[in-house]
C-alpha cells in the first residue's frame, strides 16, 4: 500500500479514535461545560472531516464489484453528522443542568462504538462494538436517574440487548466451526464456493433474532418508546442513529441471508407484522414524541421487511433517509408541538369515500409514470404497488377546509407532486455508488402486497366509520398490550431492584 493509501485509510480509522479520545478527555479533563462542549465539537467536526476524506477516496478506488463495506464508510459520514449536530444541539438543551461530562463522555462512546461496528469485519468485532454501543447509550437513557420510566426503558434494553449478544455468540460460533473463519470475508467467499450449510443457516437465523431484538420489533418495541422519558436529543440519537444499525448488519449480512431461506421469511413476518401493528398504535396517540416513537418501530419493520425481500439498495436508502428525517424531527419537537396545536383550532373534515379508495391507484400511475419518463425500473414491479399503499394517505383531501368548506384539492395536488418527488429520489438514488446488490424475492413481495393492502383496508375503515371499530381502537391505542405481557416477563427473568429517588439539584416534573 501507498503512503497515500495508507493516509487515507488511517482516515477511516480516525473518526472512531477521535471520539474515543473525546470520552477519555470528558472523563479525565475538569474543565467547564462551555468548554468541554467546545472541545467536543472541535473533535467531531475533525472526526466528520476524516469520515468524509475516507469516503471520497474510496470512491475514487472502489472497483464495480458489490462491497457491503462501502456501504459503511458512508453511514459513517452521515453518523458523525448527525452527531455533529445533536452535540450542538445538547449544549444549548443541557445549558445550566449538572453532570453534563457525564453526558458528553457518554455520547461520545456511543458514536466511537457506531464507528467501530461499521468498520468491524469479524464477528468478535462487530459482537464487541454492538455491545458497546448499548453500554455507552445507557447513561444517556438514565441521564434523569428520578424518572422511573426511563429505568425501567434502560433495564428492558439491557435485557434485550444481552439476548441479543447471546443469539449473536451463537451464529459466531456455529459460522466459525463450519467456515474455520471469523473474519466475514472469508465466511462470504466460503458461502459463494460452497452454498449454507444447515449451520450456516441457523446462524443467519440468530442473527436475525439478534436485530428484531437490537431494532425494536414487535414484540419487544416497549423500550424504544419509553425512551422518551430521556432528554430530546438522546431520542433524536436513539432514532436517528443507534436503533437503524440492524438494517445496517442485515445489509451486511445480504450474502448469509440469500442463502437462509428461513431467515428471510422470518424478516418478512416479523418486519411486517410490526408494520402493521405499529401503523395503527400510532393513529391513535395524540403526543407528539410518542407518535415518532411509534413511527420509528414501524419504520424499523418496513426497513427490515425490505432487507427480508431482497431490496438491500432500497433498505439503505431508507435507512440514510429516515435517520435524516427523524433527526430533524426530534429536535424539532417543541415546533411541531405548535403547529399540532394549530391545527386543531381549525375545522376539521373526513376524507371522501372515493379519495380514499382512489388514492392508490393515482399514487401507482404516478410511480409508473416517473419510472417510464426516467427510463429506470430499479424495482419489482410488485413494490410499486406496496409503495403505492403506502405513500396513498399523502393523497388524501386533507382534514384542513376554507371558511367556504370546500375540500383543499390543492393539498391533493401537492400530494402527487410529493409522491413524485419521493420516487424521483429513490430512483436518482439508486444510482449513488453504495456497493449493494438485489435479489428480490417474488413470493414473499406478493405476501408483502397483501399485508400493506390489509393495512391499508384497516386505515380507511377508521376514516369512513370511526365507530365501528372502538374496541379495535382501544385495543391500538394500549398497544394491544403487548409491552406489558414482556414488561412482566422481563422483569420475572430478570429482576432489578432501583431506587427511585429525587435528584439533588433536579425536581421531577
Amino acid at each position: 500500500m501507498d503512503r497515500l493509501g495508507l493516509f487515507f485509510s488511517l482516515c477511516a480509522l480516525a473518526p472512531a479514535a477521535l471520539m474515543a479520545t473525546a470520552v477519555l478527555a470528558a472523563k479525565v479533563e475538569q474543565t467547564r461545560e462551555p468548554q468541554l462542549w467546545k472541545r467536543f465539537g472541535w473533535l467531531s467536526a475533525a472526526a466528520l472531516l476524516c469520515a468524509l476524506a475516507s469516503l471520497l477516496w474510496q470512491l475514487a478506488s472502489n472497483t464495480s464489484a458489490p462491497d457491503a463495506s462501502l456501504l459503511g464508510t458512508w453511514l459513517a459520514v452521515l453518523v458523525q453528522l448527525l452527531g455533529t449536530t445533536i452535540s450542538a444541539f445538547s449544549s444549548r438543551y443541557l445549558q445550566g443542568e449538572p453532570g453534563q461530562s457525564r453526558y458528553i463522555s457518554a455520547l461520545a462512546g456511543v458514536l466511537a462504538a457506531v464507528h467501530l461496528l461499521l468498520l468491524a469485519n469479524h464477528w468478535l468485532v462487530l459482537i464487541a462494538a454492538w455491545a458497546l454501543v448499548g453500554a455507552a447509550l445507557r447513561p444517556l437513557l438514565c441521564f434523569y436517574p428520578d424518572r422511573p420510566f426511563a429505568l425501567l426503558a434502560a433495564h428492558k434494553k439491557r435485557v434485550a440487548d444481552r439476548l441479543a449478544n447471546i443469539l449473536l455468540l451463537m451464529a459466531a460460533a456455529l459460522a466459525w466451526h463450519e467456515v474455520g473463519s471469523g473474519s466475514l470475508s472469508v465466511l462470504w467467499q466460503h458461502l459463494e464456493r460452497h452454498g449454507a450449510s444447515v449451520a450456516l443457516q441457523l446462524s443467519a437465523v440468530c442473527v436475525v433474532f439478534a436485530v428484531i431484538l437490537r431494532t425494536a420489533l414487535l414484540p419487544v418495541h416497549g423500550w424504544l418508546i419509553q425512551v422518551m422519558e430521556a432528554p430530546t436529543p438522546v431520542s433524536a440519537l436513539l432514532h436517528a442513529g443507534v436503533v437503524n444499525l440492524g438494517g445496517f448488519v442485515l445489509i451486511r449480512f445480504a450474502p448469509l441471508l440469500e442463502t437462509a431461506i428461513l431467515a428471510r421469511w422470518l424478516l418478512i413476518a416479523f418486519g411486517l407484522g410490526t408494520a402493521m401493528f405499529a401503523g395503527l398504535v400510532m393513529l391513535t396517540r395524540i403526543s407528539i414524541k410518542v407518535r415518532l416513537a411509534w413511527s420509528t418501530v414501524a419504520q424499523m419493520g418496513f426497513m427490515l421487511l425490505e432487507c427480508g425481500l431482497g431490496l438491500y439498495t432500497l433498505a439503505a436508502l431508507h435507512l440514510i433517509g429516515h435517520s435524516l428525517y427523524k433527526a430533524h424531527a426530534f429536535l424539532a419537537a417543541s415546533s411541531a408541538v405548535q403547529v399540532s396545536k394549530l391545527q386543531r383550532m381549525r375545522t376539521t373534515a373526513v376524507p371522501s369515500a372515493f379519495s380514499l379508495i382512489a388514492a392508490p391507484l393515482a399514487a401507482l400511475l404516478v410511480l409508473i409514470l416517473v419510472q417510464i419518463l426516467t427510463t429506470a425500473a430499479v424495482w419489482p414491479w410488485w413494490w410499486s404497488g406496496v409503495l403505492a399503499l403506502a405513500w396513498a394517505p399523502l393523497l388524501w383531501i386533507p382534514a384542513l377546509r376554507g371558511a367556504d368548506g370546500n375540500a383543499g384539492w390543492s393539498h391533493t395536488l401537492a400530494g402527487l407532486s410529493i409522491v413524485a418527488a419521493l420516487t424521483g429520489a429513490t430512483v436518482v438514488a439508486h444510482t449513488l455508488p453504495l456497493g449493494l446488490r438485489d435479489s428480490p424475492n417474488q413470493p414473499a413481495g406478493l405476501f408483502a402486497l397483501l399485508g400493506m393492502a390489509t393495512l391499508y383496508l384497516c386505515l380507511i375503515t377508521l376514516q369512513m366509520r370511526p365507530y365501528a371499530l372502538t374496541g379495535l381502537r382501544r385495543w391500538s391505542y394500549a398497544g394491544f398490550y403487548i409491552d406489558e405481557l414482556v414488561t412482566r416477563l422481563a422483569l420475572a427473568l430478570w429482576p432489578t431492584r432501583w431506587t427511585v429517588t429525587p435528584g439533588p439539584q433536579r425536581k421531577t416534573p
